[in-house]
């Protein structure tokens, strides 16, 4: 049975930059209690705004990234068996609820539908996870947070949260950031030249029109800072280019010469 990725996380100086009133949000929730969800495209900063948060509140965070295979007993826990026999294991939603810790589901649509249903008595007033195998009623602890994320570009009639299940939560919607605001986390995170790390900023804005036409998925904050540090390691740009962009973004020969075609004419001539 596969497990969901999980740790609990609390991460030294992880940079973010604001780009609205996400943080005062999030900050204004957990003093409410409240659950969050976090909606916006790939690679756009969802998960190190979260990241970020934690360790703002200094809190332990257990993030889980979901997938298909996802169950409730990979979240809440199960029975084991060891050399002195059975023993219960919590899950990583359990650990944080027993902690006061915020637990992160990522991706929460690629989960199968039914496991979100055992969060429901954490997103109201109850505050409450029932524990089936060992008869608990956990009652969550001070500073317990359940934050959730997911892309909406990936809704379909097979995957999207249920209207009952949004509800529950007060929602923070992110988008890739504007070209200087983008420009500037590039270059923080690589240490790549100002004026490169702009026009890698251009380049992807200029892709990012190609979205839901030519390109089915953008490209995000994170393939740019993956092409800049190439650069600043020493590649050339037109070759660090192509691996973290073109051959990322799509197979289509066609499209990946569009693609070219934008670098070429965004890219200085001396960066090629």
């Amino acid at each position: 049975m596969n497990a969901p990725a999980s740790s609990p996380v609390v991460s030294p100086g992880r940079y973010y930059q604001p780009q609205g009133s996400e943080v005062d949000l999030f900050l204004h929730a957990s003093q409410n209690r409240l659950p969050v969800l976090i909606k916006g495209p790939t690679g756009c900063g969802k998960t190190r705004f979260v990241e970020h948060m934690a360790e703002r509140l200094q809190r332990p965070l257990y993030t889980v990234a979901c997938h298909d295979d996802l169950t409730a007993a990979d979240l809440i826990g199960r029975f084991l068996i060891g050399k002195d026999g059975t023993f219960w294991q919590d899950g990583p939603l359990t650990r944080a609820v027993r902690e006061g810790a915020i637990c992160y589901l990522d991706e929460v649509i690629e989960a199968r539908k039914d496991t979100t249903v055992v969060i429901h008595p954490l997103t109201d007033d109850r505050r409450i996870l029932p524990l089936d195998g060992t008869g608990e009623q956990l009652q969550a602890a001070p500073g317990f947070m359940l934050v959730m994320s997911y892309n909406p570009g990936y809704r379909n009639l097979m995957k999207g949260l249920k209207p009952s299940t949004r509800q529950r939560f007060v929602s923070i919607g992110f988008d890739y950031p504007d070209e200087i605001t983008e420009a500037g986390i590039i270059a923080h995170e690589s240490g790549i030249k100002p004026e490169q790390a702009h026009s890698l900023s251009r380049i992807a804005a200029a892709l990012r029109q190609l979205r839901d036409t030519d390109l089915e998925e953008a490209p995000s904050t994170r393939l740019l800072i993956h092409c800049a540090h190439l650069m600043v390691s020493g590649l050339p740009a037109n070759i660090a280019a192509e691996a973290a962009l073109t051959q990322t973004l799509t197979d289509e020969p066609a499209t990946q010469a569009a693609i070219r075609d934008v670098i070429r004419a965004l890219l200085p001539a001396d960066a090629l």
